[in-house]
């Protein structure tokens, strides 16, 4: 890596910042047994966004469609968003070492204002925020984190992918950048092929742990 350039770090939301994971496969176990009876439809769609979703698994379903987002709506407002273990020290330590910080996200802004009720100051922890409302094609595709890198003047030489599903390893992956994958919504097995390296959370991580991996 050439130090002189711009390090960024671009990090997933959902299953990375925060511990929402198990929430939301609730919520699409129900969806699953309600309109394809279907068990364990939350670990299917992990990592997918709503469109694609639909487009899926709910095809023509206009009226399911929108009654499922309707719940989700108001099952999002009243989602509890707590911090992947040491995550809020980790972003904490790659700004005071002068990395390029983005949150990177298949949520939309409705979404993401549920989360900043819950967390005020969470903006301010990233340099910058791309949800889905800023990109075309969604994850397993790269744009979103070739746009990271673009935003910062990043070359993949220089970049960190943070996340936990499939489609957000792949993306990762297919960017060039260096991924690495937590293990907070799949296993380590399962992911063990899907990046360059694995964690479990951000406990122990900081700047140096980091740079040492390259």
């Amino acid at each position: 890596m050439d130090e002189l350039k711009t390090i960024a770090a671009l990090f997933d939301f959902d299953g990375v910042i925060m511990d929402t994971e198990g929430q939301y496969t609730v919520f699409w176990d129900e969806q699953g047994r309600k309109y394809l009876n279907v068990a364990d439809f939350g670990t299917q769609i992990k990592g997918q966004t709503l469109g694609q979703i639909y487009d899926k698994h709910f095809a023509g379903m206009h009226d399911a469609q929108q009654q499922i987002r309707l719940e989700l709506d108001a099952f999002e407002g009243n989602m509890v968003f707590e911090y992947i273990p040491g995550a809020e020290a980790f972003l904490a330590d790659l700004r005071s070492n002068g990395v390029k910080i983005a949150m990177v996200t298949s949520s939309n802004e409705k979404k993401m204002g549920n989360v900043y009720r819950s967390h005020p100051r969470l903006s301010e922890k990233f340099d910058r925020i791309i949800t889905a409302d800023l990109f075309t094609h969604s994850k397993p595709n790269p744009e979103c984190f070739l746009l990271g890198m673009n935003l910062f003047g990043a070359t993949a030489g220089n970049t960190f992918v943070f996340e936990d599903s499939f489609h957000g390893l792949q993306a990762g992956m297919s960017s060039g950048a260096t991924v690495i994958g937590l293990a907070t919504t799949n296993t380590r097995e399962a992911i063990a092929a899907k990046a360059h390296f694995i964690i479990d959370d951000f406990t122990g991580m900081n700047f140096h742990k980091l740079m040492s991996l390259l």
